[in-house]
This record gives C-alpha cells, structure tokens and sequence, in this order.
C-alpha cells in the first residue's frame, strides 16, 4: 500500500468540489486498499467580496458570466446531474415551497472553521466538516456564512459548539487561512478544484473516477521508486 497526501484546494461554494471529491473517494475505493489518502481541505474564496445579505446565485452567474436565467438554470441541471452519478447530490432536500433560492455567500469564517477542525481533530474529521458544509449550503440552502449556521453544522458532525464558535474570532486562524490563499496563488492555482498531491502532482478540475484512480496509481508507483 502507497500512502499519499493530497490538499484540496476548494470552496464551499463550488459544486465541482463536491462532484470531485465524491469521484476521488470512489477512485480511491476502486483501488481497495493498494492507496491510501490523508486528504486535506485548504481555502479558496470564489465569492471573497460577496456582501453580508449574501448574493444570488442567477445574479452572480450573470455579473461574473453573462449567463441569463435559462443558461443558467440549464447548467444548475447539468451539475446536479453529474453529482447524482458521482454520488453526493446537491439536490435541494428541505421542506420549504417553494424552495429558497440558491445563493452566493462570502466563505472565510467557514475556511477558518475548516481550518480549526484540521488542527483540533485532523483530516478525517475535516472531511467530515467539508461535507456537511456543502450539504448544508446546497441541500439545504442554509446562509453558511452566518456563524450560528457553521457552529450548528460543526455540533452536528460532533464537534463542540462554543469552541467552534471559539474558532470564528481567533485572529490566528484568520491569518491561517490569508497565508493559505496567498500560498495558493504564489503557487498558481486559480481555480477549484485543484488537487496537490504529494505536495508536487497538480489535477485540476473534477476528473471521473477512473481517471482519478489511474493518476494515484502513477504517482503512487513514482512516488514508491524515488
């Protein structure tokens, strides 16, 4: 067994995040054991000037893109689509009708929580973070740049409440999350995801399953003959 690390460079916002980590974990299941992975979540802001009420996602779309309302809806279908096939839907699951709209939110207190949960309980509990992070920002459509929201969803994968909510007004993990980012772009990674693995090999992108395990087996076999 080869064991790698690899640094997800991501945003709660992104939806290719999601679909791409669901694909690496199958990848990594298809290989059944001959890889092993200790993944780390690192930040991205996609939305780093989204303001306090938070932005339409349509709006956004078409500020950024220049996409109308029907291209994209169609491309929201599209994704949904490919997450359903990888594993980990992003279909709206509350209760609410109609449902909320989707929204843009500013992420940094939820990059800073990830990165509290990295170095008060490791990667494994990070991931579990992560995960609930994009279920409650794309299934159930929850303002997770709100504080109360990320301490609510940080207690419900077992997390401690208060010092989750400790976490939000440490300067220190502030800074940690600003060197990170800055990290990020000296190294030249502008989009999400980017997959660092081995601190060396570069995937970018939400790559099929296949395609995924094929890559961890070449660098896992260059890595073994350094």
């Amino acid at each position: 067994m080869t064991a790698l690390d690899i640094d997800i460079w991501s945003d709660v916002m992104c939806p290719w995040c999601a679909i791409g980590h669901a694909n690496l974990a199958r990848a990594l299941e298809q290989l059944g054991g001959d890889v092993a992975a200790t993944i780390r979540w690192m930040p991205f802001e996609l939305n780093p000037e989204a303001p306090p009420q938070g932005k339409s996602q349509a709006a956004h779309l078409a500020e950024v893109y220049g996409r109308s309302a029907q291209e994209s809806a169609t491309i929201r279908e599209t994704l949904h689509a490919k997450a359903r096939e990888a594993g980990f839907p992003l279909d709206y699951t509350g209760t609410e009708d109609p449902s909320p709209e989707p929204m843009m939110w500013n992420t940094l207190d939820a990059h800073k929580l990830l990165r509290w949960a990295l170095a008060d309980a490791g990667p494994e509990v990070q991931t579990r973070l992560k995960l609930a992070l994009f279920a409650a920002h794309f299934r159930e459509r929850r303002d997770v740049s709100d504080r109360e929201v990320l301490a609510d969803v940080a207690a419900g994968i077992g997390l401690e409440r208060e010092a989750s909510l400790g976490a939000l007004d440490d300067p220190a993990l502030d800074e940690a999350v600003r060197h990170e980012e800055a990290r990020a772009r000296a190294s030249g990674i502008t989009a999400v995801p980017t997959f660092v693995i081995a601190g060396k090999y570069i995937l970018q992108g939400s790559a099929e399953p296949a395609d995924f395990a094929r890559a961890l087996v070449q660098i896992a076999s260059m890595e073994a003959a350094a």
